[in-house]
């Protein structure tokens, strides 16, 4: 009997194999004729198994060899998108928000994140309330006064939180945990380590729901991110709730955190937000300031260690610094303006592994871009990865080279690891200081050599050393 199981296994697997053959020739059949060129990928799975093995990086530069460098289709997160490509599709991207694009959040994003957001205007609505808020919290006049507080909290992360000297240390975990709780301490001031610990906790799961297929289910990404999201927003809900109470008592307090600031906020009928409204919009902002800063140092940290002349243009640089401080006094805006080379390493880090993948927008009406059309309603996608590695504007692409950066650096729509246009990133400057802020204090502390010579930065989404980056320290 056995010997007709793999006869019965091929009949039944036939209809699926007709089912796709249909598939694949109805959707082309279907597809206009001046669509940009690719494939949709498998049913239902798109291309998601392919950009989960290659890695965001070389699957946009792959598909970019292949099809178009200007502009490629595809399927991802469950739908159809454009893919447009350098300088020139930053550019139509980034210029045209509003008129010919319009934000857009992929299914799993949305329902992990912001489940509540189910239409267009309430989208914009939100986008809204953050405008109000970006400008009065995050602009670089109102994140000075973080500076010395980033300063303090970086000393005292070297010294107790496990950067052990004549040790092989374990760094990425180290950064990630600094990064977060730097963030709930400038946002919302929680610095409980038990109250951090039940933030924290779901939050790794929550973020690798973000960019996952939507099939919701208790072992997917999708379905544990959805399970964690809620518990995020239930946490951060408390902590909203209890300040807003705290506010109505004692009214405005001297040290006022970006939360504080956010509960003063009005809408244009003069009515406080919402706390789900504030709640969504801080954990976007928890998200988004975590996944730059934690993957843009770990990546700084790491060519830093893998150059080790670079590293001591860094510290020459940050020991002048240092040298000019009293004992025991924090840094200042001055001073970080002051790390021109620093900053210079870090916009090749930059380069090399964004930290963002890139935004995902709709078309609102027909577009034509390099010859093709893309249709009203079909989603589209901006990523770094099209330019930041293109001999046309980066010859020696692959060489890592802060020199680029000097005097005028790059073309207009080359070098976009923030994006560009009227939504590009608010949180960059908070990002840079961050990540200089805990620089200035690594270096000046400890010399570095990787433990895994060969150890490499891999881009998914976001960019992570591979095995974690396991450094030795040496004190000066």
């Amino acid at each position: 009997m056995d010997i007709f199981i793999p006869y019965l296994f091929l009949f039944l697997l036939l209809p699926f194999s007709l089912y796709l053959i249909l598939f694949f020739h109805k959707e082309d059949s279907d597809d206009p004729k001046n669509l940009p060129p690719g494939t949709n990928g498998w049913p239902i799975l798109g291309e998601n198994v392919n950009l989960g093995l290659l890695g965001l990086s070389k699957f946009i530069r792959g598909r970019m060899e292949k099809y178009s460098p200007d502009v490629f289709r595809t399927s991802l997160l469950g739908e159809k998108v454009a893919v447009f490509c350098g300088a020139q599709g930053n550019k139509i991207i980034f210029t045209n928000d509003g008129k010919l694009v319009t934000p857009w959040l992929p299914l799993s994003l949305k329902k992990v994140l912001v489940p509540d957001l189910d239409d267009s205007s309430s989208y914009k609505e939100g986008f809204d309330v953050f405008n109000k808020f970006k400008y009065d919290t995050l602009k670089p006049e109102a994140l000075r006064q973080y500076i010395p507080v980033m300063d303090a909290m970086a000393r005292v992360h070297l010294r107790d939180d496990g950067w052990k000297p004549h040790f092989a240390v374990k760094v990425q975990p180290l950064i990630n945990k600094y990064t977060f709780e730097l963030s709930c301490r400038l946002f919302f001031n929680v610095t409980d380590p038990e109250k951090l610990q039940t933030l924290s906790g779901p939050f790794g799961p929550m973020r690798n729901g973000l960019m996952s297929l939507p099939i919701d289910l208790p072992w997917t990404a999708f379905g544990r991110g959805l399970k964690a999201g809620n518990i995020v927003r239930a946490e951060m809900t408390k902590i909203v709730e209890a300040r807003r109470e705290e506010m109505m008592r004692k009214g405005r307090g001297e040290d006022r955190d970006m939360l504080s600031k956010m509960l003063e906020v009005k809408d244009e009928e003069g009515k406080f937000i919402s706390v789900k409204k504030i709640v969504n919009l801080f954990v976007g902002l928890l998200v988004a300031s975590f996944d730059s800063t934690a993957s843009a140092t770990n990546a700084m940290v790491f060519y830093l260690a893998e150059y080790p002349h670079v590293y001591e243009e860094v510290l020459k640089e940050q020991m002048a610094i240092a040298k000019s401080k009293a004992p025991g006094e924090n840094l200042t805006w001055e001073d970080v303006d002051k790390m021109k080379y620093s900053w210079n390493v870090a916009r090749e880090v930059l380069r090399l592994v964004p930290t963002t993948p890139g935004t995902f927008k709709e078309a609102m009406t027909d577009i034509s871009f390099a010859g093709f059309t893309i249709p009203k309603g079909m989603k589209t996608f901006w990523t770094p990865h099209s330019s930041h590695l293109n001999p046309e504007y980066f010859p020696e692409p692959e060489k890592f080279d802060p020199s680029r950066f000097e005097g005028s650096g790059p073309a207009p729509y080359t070098y976009v690891p923030f994006g560009g246009g009227a939504r590009m990133c608010p949180g960059r400057v908070y990002a840079k200081l961050a990540i200089l802020v805990l620089m200035h204090n690594l270096v000046t502390k400890f010399r570095f050599k990787k433990v895994i010579p060969h150890e490499k930065m891999v881009v998914e989404f976001s960019a992570s050393p591979s095995h974690g980056l396991h450094l030795h320290l040496y004190p000066h």
